[in-house]
């Protein structure tokens, strides 16, 4: 296991970036409707790589990243930012914002999982109790989205199975980011690279699949767009990224248990949402393994050596 979230420099973007994200989800679902939701995609990341590349060239970092950091911002971009993103927004067209929220919170799981495997991330016995505990609450969370949603059963297993593609895409890019190799570059330029790729992949399947791009005029589809491009992609990612290189996936994804309870927590104030007993009860279960497993001991990595880019 790597570093600790509780440091300050950890746990402060690690907060910011989850309530971000826990707002994200009534912002997409108004983004679905006149624009193709794959063209929404690209729009998206079409700003965010725009910002990430000149945010690059204010700091001062070097976008020649070199054939190996080309072939890595494709391997790690490709999956989050153009499979991950197209499978969470199609599945939104079959379920409810609500419940999409509640499955990626298993990000935990595929996280945990991948960075024992391919990184040797240790998991002591205080952080894998937490994240069973954690995941309980999830359970019941998911139970009580289920009870709620009034879509057809087939409707629901399409969209679950189109989350959880979409989970098992960004698992795959989070522990690339935690590897050694890509810890000795820099995170803008990767992300700038890394998004660019992304991007040519979802105008390319928009294209394919709706014809040439659609847009709306309303402004608050704009509004909404600009914000999910800056504030929830170039800025949280850049913010996630770094916490993935400093404690690893597995505790990084805690912000995916968090995220639901956020998601929710907007909806009772801005939808009228009523939270059930299951729903309490998940919360406090996924809030209580959240406390145990920040509590457990982390060995500490070995700064990367530096690469040249």
């Amino acid at each position: 296991m790597t570093g600790s979230l509780l440091q300050p420099r950890v746990l402060f973007p690690f907060i910011l970036i989850t309530f971000i994200w826990g707002s994200t989800w009534l912002v997409i679902r108004d983004q679905l409707g006149t624009v193709p939701a794959t063209w929404s995609v690209t729009y998206r990341f079409v700003i965010a790589c725009a910002a990430m590349f000149a945010y690059a060239r204010w700091t001062g970092a070097s976008l020649r990243i070199g054939r190996e950091g080309h072939a890595l911002a494709l391997l790690f971009g490709i999956p989050q930012f153009f499979l991950n993103f197209n499978f969470v927004y199609a599945a939104e067209h079959h379920v409810t914002s609500g419940l999409v929220a509640v499955v990626f919170a298993l990000l935990l799981v595929p996280n945990s999982a991948l960075g024992w495997l391919f990184l040797k991330h240790r998991m002591t016995g205080r952080f894998l109790l937490g994240s069973a505990i954690a995941v309980a609450g999830v359970a019941l969370l998911f139970l009580q989205e289920l009870r709620a949603s009034d879509v057809p059963a087939g409707e629901v297993l399409i969209g679950i199975g189109l989350t959880l593609a979409g989970v098992l895409s960004a698992s795959v890019s989070n522990v690339m980011q935690a590897s050694e190799r890509m810890r000795a570059r820099p995170i803008s330029a990767m992300l700038a690279w890394g998004m660019f790729y992304a991007v040519l992949c979802d105008a390319a399947f928009a294209w394919w699949l709706f014809g040439p791009p659609v847009v709306e005029a309303r402004i608050g589809y704009w509004v909404g767009l600009f914000y999910l491009g800056l504030l929830a992609s170039a800025i949280a990612f850049t913010l996630y990224f770094g916490i993935l290189r400093a404690v690893g996936p597995a505790r990084a994804a805690y912000s995916s248990l968090l995220i639901p309870i956020i998601a929710m927590t907007l909806s009772t104030i801005f939808e009228g949402y009523h939270w059930s007993k299951l729903a309490v009860a998940g919360g406090i279960l996924a809030l209580a393994g959240l406390a145990i497993a920040l509590r457990s001991r982390a060995v500490p990595v070995q700064p990367p050596s530096p690469r040249p880019a």
